[in-house]
């Protein structure tokens, strides 16, 4: 690990992931967005939560 990184692991990183997609679909709701468009929102963050937390979690190949 590089000085100054910290080591976060993915189930972590997708339990804060899972808490935002809560929180914004709660927020379409009261905003009184069609539920078909707050599932497609909702698809699209967990999938960006599953890409973002694989590229922010693995491991590095250590230095040569």
């Amino acid at each position: 690990m590089w000085p100054g990184e910290t080591d976060m692991s993915f189930g972590l990183y997708l339990t804060g992931f899972s808490v935002l997609i809560v929180g914004l679909a709660i927020g379409a709701n009261m905003l009184h967005v069609p539920a078909s468009w707050t599932g497609v929102g909702i698809v699209v963050m967990v999938g960006l939560g599953i890409l973002s937390g694989v590229s922010m979690t693995r491991r590095r190949d250590p230095p040569d």
